[in-house]
């Protein structure tokens, strides 16, 4: 009975063994893959991959957006009518080769000018920086554009929390979503690789920071509710 005892204390001895090994082993290899989410690199591509600090480093106040926005941005516009009686002011968006508009569903395709050219130089330089790092290109979504009043009382029905008075009134402000892209075939046959979500938030990251570092050219607010980088023009 003695020694039926002294077995059980050694298979007790083991298993706690065991287990402590267990969440050891487990939590060294959550920190690996956080680790590698963050720095990378992806397998087979040398290029380390940082993502940004998104709260700290995105955080422009809307106050400070708006007065920009208001000060080189087109006065609101009571409705999609109104929006095409100044078009002469504003240009309307396409899909091009480095991203795509999304189903608008509050708010209409139209940027004023210098704040389109700032979103086909950032579609420009984000296919650049996956070029460079071996990864498959993949086009931008913009997800939200020129907000009219009526998409605004529209918004604000649905969500309370909306601004009601928004730089995307003034025609100088975009949406990016940081999650959501499309990928481009490779017409030459060349296997296509999947990216992970997370490493292209974090090359969009670095190409926005480069932009946002960049006296007067634009602010970004880091959009965590709605999965976005709000961009805003700076300059006319």
């Amino acid at each position: 009975m003695k020694r039926f005892g002294n077995y059980l204390k050694l298979a007790g001895t083991v298993l706690a063994a065991g287990l402590v090994l267990y969440v050891f082993f487990s939590a060294r290899s959550c920190v690996k893959e956080r680790r590698w989410l963050a720095l990378g690199p992806i397998e087979n591509h040398p290029v380390r991959i940082y993502d940004v600090n998104f709260s700290k480093e995105f955080n422009d106040l809307n106050d400070t957006q708006l007065a920009v926005a208001q000060a080189i941005g087109v006065p609101p516009v009571a409705d999609r009518e109104a929006a095409e009686k100044i078009k002469s002011k504003l240009v309307r968006l396409e899909d091009t080769d480095t991203y795509v508009i999304d189903s608008l569903t509050y708010s209409i395709p139209y940027l004023i000018p210098s704040a389109k050219s700032l979103l086909d130089d950032i579609g420009r330089a984000f296919q650049d920086s996956l070029s460079s790092k071996g990864l498959n290109p993949h086009r931008l979504v913009v997800t939200s554009v020129l907000r009219t009043e009526d998409d605004v009382a529209r918004l604000r029905k649905g969500n309370i929390n909306a601004a009601e008075v928004s730089t995307h009134s003034y025609g100088t402000t975009f949406d990016l979503s940081y999650w959501r892209y499309v990928k481009v075939p490779d017409l030459r046959g060349r296997p296509y690789e999947d990216v992970p979500p997370e490493y292209l938030r974090a090359v969009l990251s670095q190409v926005l920071k480069d932009f946002h570092d960049t006296p007067n050219t634009c602010f970004v607010k880091y959009e965590r509710q709605q999965n976005c980088f709000h961009v805003t023009v700076k300059a006319k």
